[in-house]
């Protein structure tokens, strides 16, 4: 089977945007956020410095250079690394990014909605009627948003959101290039705009001061670089096989050390003055940022917001407008990851790929926007789909990431052998890699994410919750087994069953080599 013309950047700077925007997103400007504060605020920068340079920017070396060096997508990109086995591993990769994709773009669609709301009713009180609340029980934004999660609108706004991602994908590379280059430098503006806003407010250096003054007795704390090490590997867009991807529609001149540092520092520059924004603005009026990724999102900085003197309203669209366009980036990546992995192993058209994909990433994203209420007493998620979605967000995004990452460093380390990637990647850049990232690849990236998995495993079986062994979830026992088995189905029997196709596909393509070649004779 003919392989069919593939996409590539018009530009450099293009392919910059794109991927920096991947890298870019809601993690970045309230998961931060939520990390720097949980983790001793000032503390926590040292220890994602460090988690940077030694992992952050290997990996994304590693990413890069496969990509470029295969020119496929993912799963053929690993096939050329160990065969049958790297083929498993970048299917796997793809569909653990896939169901991340699916909660992804409901969260998104929840961000839509609370833009809306930002027009008026986000900052009215609301009756909660379907977990039996009067008007004034919540704060004006939490009723807000648990009156929207618990009725099908949010089904609406994921449909909206997946059409846009759909959109941005139609043509490749040619248009979210151009996405991308309006998308982007938006994102610097409104959070320029957010800085002057919450730094010119009374008391918004105290936030700054605390963001950037640093416990070093908190720094002794091992899970203060647990979660510097985790968060490095989630905010540059790793163990997606999207940097793979994007690196793929490079030309083949094109630099990947410098790439590999040029999107490294965009990302991490955007989440360091993410933090300030947050900080400062939320410090106004006495919020700190102690909150979840979620919580934050849609609880914590509206109430901030909210209590401006002037211009509350104009605010909460500017922001909301700023996590739309961010989470935008991020997502439409993650859909060409998995569609370019579908269009390159198997010779499908684009667009037949594209509607597909949606499709049925709209039915993954509807489950997770269920209205139906299970916790009406919100001690935990209160509706079935926000609960589906913090248990598979648990699996998928805690153990799968890191579980992908240290899958391709073993792979490319110890199969491939780092140095014929280092041998290949500075073939075309001006920064010339040495021994210390064979070092870096082969033993001690694996060395940290392995602890780091260990350390995750040795708190869930000691820990009562919330997702201990022995957690229950209202009135469904033991759903996050549930959710453990549909996501080691999904990604790993999923995996097994694309690379047999693969495995099928070759097999009938030898025998129309030999067939052709038995005519010809």
């Amino acid at each position: 089977m003919e392989h069919a013309p593939r996409g590539q950047w018009k530009s450099k700077v293009g392919f910059i945007m794109a991927a920096s925007g991947s890298a870019i997103g809601l993690g970045n400007i309230v998961f931060f956020s939520a990390n720097a504060y949980r983790f001793g605020a000032g503390a926590f920068y040292i220890p994602y410095l460090i988690a940077l340079f030694v992992m952050g920017v290997p990996v994304m070396m590693l990413e890069l250079g496969l990509g470029h060096r295969a020119r496929r997508g993912f799963p053929e990109a690993m096939y050329g690394v160990a065969g049958i086995k790297g083929e498993w591993v970048g299917w796997f990769c793809l569909l653990n990014a896939a169901v991340i994709t699916m909660y992804y773009i409901t969260i998104l669609g929840g961000v839509l909605g609370m833009w809306i709301g930002a027009f008026g009713s986000l900052w009215q009180g609301h009756a909660v009627p379907a977990f039996g609340l009067a008007e004034g029980t919540l704060s004006n934004s939490m009723s807000y948003f648990f009156n929207m999660i618990s009725r099908y609108d949010t089904i609406a706004y994921v449909v909206i959101v997946w059409f846009l991602n759909g959109l941005i994908v139609w043509w490749g590379t040619k248009s979210i290039e151009k996405s991308v280059k309006v998308f982007v430098p938006l994102m610097w503006i409104f959070m320029i705009v957010l800085i002057v806003r919450g730094l010119t407010l009374p008391h918004g250096t105290n936030g700054l001061m605390l963001l950037f003054t640093p416990d070093f007795e908190v720094m002794k704390n091992p899970v203060v670089w647990q979660g510097a090490f985790s968060q490095i590997f989630f905010t540059l867009s790793l163990g997606f096989g999207i940097m793979a991807t994007y690196a793929s529609y490079l030309p083949k001149d094109s630099d990947q050390t410098s790439n590999a540092f040029t999107i490294s520092f965009l990302n991490c520059s955007f989440e360091y003055i993410a933090g300030l924004a947050i900080f400062s603005l939320l410090f106004c009026f006495a919020v700190v940022p102690n909150a979840s990724t979620l919580s934050m999102t849609f609880f914590v900085i509206p109430e901030g917001l909210g209590a401006f003197p002037v211009g509350a309203q104009l605010f909460g669209i500017l922001f909301y407008t700023l996590l739309l366009t961010a989470g935008l980036t991020s997502s439409v990546s993650l859909v060409e990851a998995l569609g370019a992995g579908v269009i390159d192993k198997f010779g499908v058209g684009r667009r037949p790929t594209v509607i597909a994909i949606c499709l049925l990433g709209l039915v993954g994203s509807t489950f997770f926007a269920l209205p139906k209420v299970i916790d009406g007493s919100l001690a935990n998620d209160g509706t079935l789909g926000l609960t589906l979605l913090d248990l598979f967000d648990h699996w998928a995004f805690s153990y799968g990431l890191l579980l992908c990452g240290l899958l391709e460093c073993i792979f490319v380390g110890w199969i491939l052998g780092a140095d014929k990637l280092r041998e290949s990647i500075n073939t075309t850049s001006r920064i010339q890699l040495n021994r210390s990232f064979d070092v870096l690849i082969r033993f001690v990236i694996p060395a940290v994410i392995l602890t780091i998995l260990g350390f995750s495993v040795w708190s869930e079986v000691n820990s009562g919750g919330p997702y201990g062994w022995n957690f229950e979830f209202g009135a469904h026992p033991n759903l996050h087994i549930v959710v453990l088995a549909v996501w080691i189905i999904f990604t790993a029997c999923g995996a097994m069953l694309l690379t047999a196709a693969g495995v099928y596909q070759r097999k009938r393509k030898r025998e129309r080599g030999s067939l052709l070649d038995g005519v010809e004779g």
